[in-house]
């Protein structure tokens, strides 16, 4: 059976130098902009691909989600912004995730906490008590369509995140 492959990433460090900056529209901070590369890179070196990015439209998480599409030469029809995503809770993720296109086979999702830890503590007996920034969990799931999608039985594959 195919394995769907799934890669969960929490948005990197933000920047809270503006004081009454709106949540949305907060940038990546330095640390941000140097782990967002790195983590696309890390990622390539272990020979992963991702054929589609699925973003939050808040700046944050879509800056992220460009330093991995820039890193995987994606173009703008292998990427995409979900409204839903930003401050998603794991119901949210679930119904983004069945209604991905069935021709993606390796696909990362950026979103946010708290949701996105709550979310990848049901995807398997592996356990993240808090999602850093530019973490990535990634998930296989033995199903030939996103619609299948289960909230367990997936198999842990692996998580990574930029050491401090």
């Amino acid at each position: 059976m195919p394995l769907k492959q799934l890669f969960i990433i929490r948005h990197a460090k933000s920047s809270w130098s503006l004081p009454g900056q709106d949540d949305f529209d907060r940038p990546l901070n330095d640390r941000g902009r140097r782990d967002a590369p790195m983590m696309a890179e890390r990622l390539l070196a272990k020979k992963i691909d991702i054929d589609l990015i699925v973003s939050s439209p808040a700046n944050r998480a879509l800056t992220t989600a460009g330093f991995f599409a820039d890193a995987y030469r994606l173009d703008k029809t292998h990427q995409k912004t979900v409204r839903s995503l930003y401050h998603a809770s794991p119901s949210v993720f679930y119904e983004v995730i069945r209604s991905l296109d069935d021709g993606f086979q390796s696909v990362a999702l950026f979103s946010h906490n708290p949701g996105i830890t709550a979310f990848v503590n049901e995807l398997s007996d592996a356990r993240i008590d808090n999602m850093p920034t530019c973490g990535v969990f990634a998930i296989r799931s033995a199903i030939d369509h996103w619609k299948d999608f289960p909230k367990r039985d997936n198999q842990f594959w692996f998580f990574d995140y930029p050491k401090a």
